[in-house]
This record gives C-alpha cells, sequence and structure tokens, in this order.
C-alpha cells in the first residue's frame, strides 16, 4: 500500500504554509511545534497527548477540546452530532479517564434549516446518553451565509482519572504490545462515498462510537497500559507516528495483522488511498506491556465497539522515531505521514 500526498513533504526550514483544508500529517506538526506550543508553553502541553491530565486538589481531571468541520454533516453511520460528542469522549478515554461532561458551541451559518439542527441535537442527545456523559454548557454563533458550511461545532469536555497511572507516549517502552481495538478506514470512506456521490456495491458505515467503556475496562482489570491513542485524522500511520515520534522508539507493525474491510479495502484501491492512512472515530490504539497483550485481547473482545481487537505489532529500540511495516509479500518499509490531509473535512 502506497500513501496517497496531496503535497510534497515540506523540508524542515522551509516556510510553514497553511493548505487550503488546514493540513495535515507533518504539516501540522510544524504548526504545533513552531506556532502553538511555544506561544502557550506549557508542562500539560508537553506531554502531546490527546487531553491534558491535571491535577485538581487531591484528585485529577482529563480535559480536551475539539472542532468537528465534517463535510456532508450526515453520512453512513452519524453525523456531525455524534461525530463531535464521540471525538471528545474518546479523547478523554485515551487519557485513561472516565468522560463526565462535555460543553458544545454551535457556529450555525445564516440559512441553515432549523430541522437540521433539531436533527443534529437529537443525535447528540442519542450520543451523549449511550457514552454516559453530559452536556452542560455551550454557546452558539452565527456567521454570514457563505460563511460557514452551515454548521461547525466545538467541544469540550472532563473526565475523572481514577488511577495514579501516567498514560502517554513518554510511558512507551521497547518490548511493549501493540494493540488495535478493530477494523480501520470506515470513518474516512463513509463520508468520502456520500460526499463523492460515489455508489459501492457493500455500503460502507462510519465506525463513529464511544470507547471509553473497553478503556475503562482494561485498567479496572489491572493491565499495564502505556498509552492509548485513537486513530483520528491521518488514520493508524499518523497515531503511530506521533506516539514513537514523541516516544523516542520505533514502531514495528504487520500488514497482514490490520484487519481491513474488503468494502474499504476496495473503494481505497479505487480512490488511490492507503487504508492506514484513513480516519476512524470508533477505534484505539493500545500500548502495553507485553506479558498483559493476551489479558488485554481478551478485555477488549468482550465489547462490542472492540470485539475485533488484536495485536498488530511490537515496540523496537531505536530513537528515531520511525514506524516500520512488513507487507504481506515479506518486505518492509517505513510508513511516511505525508504533509497533506489524504481526505480535508471528515473529522
Amino acid at each position: 500500500m502506497t500513501p496517497a500526498v496531496v503535497c510534497p513533504v515540506p523540508p524542515a526550514d522551509s516556510p510553514l504554509v497553511l493548505l487550503a483544508h488546514g493540513g495535515g500529517g507533518r504539516l501540522m506538526r510544524r504548526l504545533i511545534d513552531e506556532v502553538f506550543r511555544p506561544a502557550f508553553a506549557d508542562p500539560a502541553l508537553d506531554a502531546q497527548h490527546d487531553g491534558a491530565v491535571l491535577p485538581a486538589g487531591p484528585h485529577r481531571l482529563a480535559f480536551t477540546t475539539d472542532a468537528s468541520v465534517v463535510r456532508p454533516l450526515f453520512f453512513p453511520g452519524g453525523d456531525i452530532g455524534s461525530l463531535a460528542v464521540n471525538g471528545t469522549v474518546n479523547d478523554l478515554a485515551m487519557s485513561g479517564a472516565r468522560p463526565l461532561y462535555l460543553s458544545a458551541a454551535f457556529v450555525i451559518e445564516e440559512g441553515l434549516p432549523v430541522e437540521t439542527l433539531r436533527r443534529v441535537a437529537a443525535s447528540m442527545k442519542l450520543a451523549v446518553d449511550a457514552a454516559g456523559v453530559r452536556v452542560v454548557t455551550g454557546d452558539t454563533k452565527v456567521v454570514d451565509r457563505g460563511k460557514g458550511d452551515g454548521l461547525y461545532l466545538s467541544t469540550a469536555g472532563v473526565g475523572a482519572v481514577e488511577h495514579d497511572r501516567d498514560i502517554g507516549p513518554a510511558a512507551v517502552r521497547p518490548g511493549d504490545a501493540v494493540l488495535l481495538s478493530g477494523d480501520i478506514g470506515r470513518h474516512g470512506m463513509a463520508v468520502m462515498a456520500v460526499r463523492e456521490g460515489l455508489g459501492f456495491e457493500t455500503p460502507i458505515e462510519s465506525d463513529c462510537a464511544p470507547v471509553a467503556a473497553p478503556v475503562l475496562a482494561l485498567l479496572a482489570a489491572g493491565v499495564d497500559v502505556r498509552c492509548l491513542r485513537d486513530p483520528t485524522r491521518g488514520g493508524l500511520a499518523a497515531a503511530l507516528t506521533e506516539v514513537a515520534e514523541v516516544a523516542g522508539v520505533r514502531v514495528h507493525v504487520e500488514e497482514a495483522a490490520i484487519p481491513v474491510s474488503e468494502p474499504v479495502r476496495g473503494a481505497c484501491e479505487v480512490l488511490g488511498l492507503d487504508p492506514l492512512a484513513v480516519a476512524c472515530e470508533g477505534r484505539f490504539v493500545a500500548f502495553v506491556a507485553a506479558g498483559d497483550a493476551d489479558r488485554a485481547l481478551a478485555v477488549l473482545r468482550g465489547y462490542p465497539v472492540s470485539a475485533g481487537a488484536c495485536r498488530i505489532g511490537t515496540v523496537e529500540a531505536g530513537a528515531d522515531g520511525l514506524v516500520t511495516i512488513t507487507s504481506t509479500v515479506g518486505t518492509r518499509r517505513i510508513i511516511d505521514v505525508g504533509s497533506g490531509e489524504q481526505l480535508p473535512r471528515i473529522c
């Protein structure tokens, strides 16, 4: 599988210029490292994780925020409302937290039908109930017609950290097992199919779902969880690369072990896309101590959202932050995360 790249990877010393859709991959990493982290220098940001874990008296809280700009607003298996809720809930879970409360800010384009807004709000309510969280505050803004693509949503979440572990890239060690909670690529391809009017023989539905329950079960079972990461923008390739680079390790995976449904694989072949780089919204990667891998898989397979959990690789020594893959024909190559977004506006 050869990743499709929208534009060449810019040299490290080249000027930082945003793509039309905000960029992705290494360009987005440069944007964060060169603009936002220096501006808001803080130890919590240095963890480079999906959320911040912060002290709150004798306890700890996880805090995260997200923006959803998906186009179209509705797609098979979800919509911008369920996507916003699950995206934030899952980021809290990746910090090892029990999600509790959300905020929701609606940026509404003038002319958006009220019935559309009602559908989104109703979908959010269903997602909130399924995840066991509450929306407790929010905001609304209206922008001029033609300036907002109908609706943008921004959500933030707070969760309780009910253990004393530090779950994040810094905890990853050589020898750790790399687990994946299920098949990949369904969300990105579901959105793409609707957007482009593509009709596949077998419809593809987004995997958009909350994953906090199996994560909390791993922790309750005493599994030595080192790091968790959901493969959203940039897909599995970006998730693995981000962790490897921050942890200063090398990650190796086996292509044959990575589950991709036949409809997704076929759609990616037609469109020239790499399933490894297509976003998921109901999957996560777990880095766990090697001795706990089998027990972790047994726990994960007890939940519908992670019933397809499998081991896909191992953390190796090496400070280069590379991710390598052995193909189905036995060749080994480096997985490169390009500077552009394969599928913009999917989350």
